[in-house]
């Protein structure tokens, strides 16, 4: 398990830096609420409650995006969920932003401006680089230890992720503690039963490597989505490749039909395809049909019935579960049905489970299924990704050396 210190460890009434993750879609220009930010109001809450003065970095976006904006609305919307003012400043390490961080006093928040507005803050450099840069040579003489509580962003080597451990105290926050502890189960837990990990979602990169870096720890990969297909077709099914004008298959099979098709051959007994798919029929509802025999002629949007409730089974006989990916284009609700029905499984077990990766822990949201039902529910995306197949994250690096 880690070493890293947690905010546990905190003296109070400390001037702390914490690093949060509060990347957000953004429609229409407006930044649009999410779990990230309700589960950093539960670390800032936590530090409020010590007394600690506190500012926040953060990022939105990437530089040429729509998205990139400036944080102002997110200050507000962490504000809804603390219940207490955020204050702003459209400034990140200049003169504006270090004078709000002089008059904090205990109790305080203030969120500075979008971090990758810096130069310093993007290029994905060594820690000993980032630590030497202007944002954090600035930043951390004004503060008494740095709170790292961005385990989604934990994956990059950014300044605000790796560098400020290198020069400050450092300290894992709640979310970094939790989704660590969570994720990182699969590998350092033994349990006493089955282990099932379900896997769709569109990227064949993604799960690949989960598929072949778990095989001594997972008794059950139970596949769908667009990955699901790819090994269809790998298994000899008229399936897997783009109709409709679609791109989602071609290129992925051109690039991993080899090791779709080693995994294949070499883990059968452990790999749990579709037996039946659904599609949109011609007037727009939801049907399906069983896979022998099939060809494909349109897209198929969802895993069929059968294997739904296949799926759902050898959920519901598991001591864990990892969920990475959706079943089917859930966002829509006729096609929700698959990955409903095994989360549903999976809230209603006596189970450890963990729901993460990219936006599938959104269908638990859009369905209204209690989180609490859940181990873990992830705000993480590709950290999520990178700690189940035991790649480094050197933003929990960054905090373990601290010891």
């Amino acid at each position: 398990m880690t070493t890293f210190r947690t905010i546990d460890d905190l003296e109070p009434e400390r001037r702390l830096l914490v690093r949060i993750d509060v990347n957000a879609a953004v429609e229409d220009g407006v930044v649009q609420d999410d779990r990230r930010f309700a589960r950093h109001a539960e670390t800032i809450r936590e530090l409020l409650a010590d007394d600690h003065a506190i500012t926040l970095l953060a990022h939105q976006g990437r530089p040429g995006r729509e998205t990139f904006v400036s944080l102002e609305a997110h200050a507000d919307l962490l504000a809804d969920h603390l219940d207490r003012p955020v204050a702003f400043v459209a400034d990140t390490d200049g003169d504006e932003a270090l004078e709000a961080i002089d008059t904090l006093e205990p109790g305080d928040v203030l969120l500075l401006e979008n971090v990758r507005m810096c130069d310093d803050e993007l290029p994905e450099e060594a820690p000993d680089v980032k630590a030497e840069t202007d944002l954090v040579q600035t930043l951390a003489p004004a503060f008494d230890a740095y709170v790292g509580d961005a385990y989604s962003a934990s994956h990059r080597s950014h300044a605000s992720i790796v560098g400020f451990p290198r020069v400050m105290d450092a300290y894992a926050g709640r979310v970094m503690e939790q989704e660590y502890t969570a994720i990182t189960a699969v590998r350092e837990r033994e349990f006493d039963g089955p282990v099932t990990m379900i896997l769709g979602g569109t990227k064949a990169e993604d799960t690949i490597p989960i598929l072949e870096c778990l095989d001594d720890t997972v008794d059950r990969f139970c596949l769908g989505g667009v990955v699901g297909e790819l090994f269809l077709r790998a298994d000899g099914h008229d399936v897997g490749y783009d109709v409709a004008d679609t791109s989602l298959f071609d290129h992925q099979w051109d690039a991993y039909q080899a090791d779709v098709t080693r995994i294949l051959e070499a883990d059968r007994d452990r790999l749990s395809l579709p037996t039946d798919l659904a599609y949109e029929a011609d007037g727009g509802e939801r049907a399906e049909t069983a896979l022998e025999g099939v060809s494909k002629e349109r897209p198929f949007l969802d895993v069929g019935s059968e294997t739904a409730r296949r799926f759902a089974e050898f959920a519901s006989d598991s001591a864990a579960v990892f969920v990475k990916g959706g079943l089917g284009v859930f966002e829509d609700e006729r096609f929700a049905d698959g990955t409903v029905a095994v989360l549903t499984t999976i809230a209603d077990a006596n189970c450890f489970s963990v729901v993460g990766g990219g936006d599938t822990a959104r269908a638990i949201e859009l369905y209204d299924l209690d989180e609490a039902e859940f181990s873990q529910v992830s705000i993480a995306g590709g950290a999520y990704v990178r700690a189940l197949t035991g790649d480094p994250l050197v933003g929990v690096e960054a905090l373990e050396r601290e010891q």
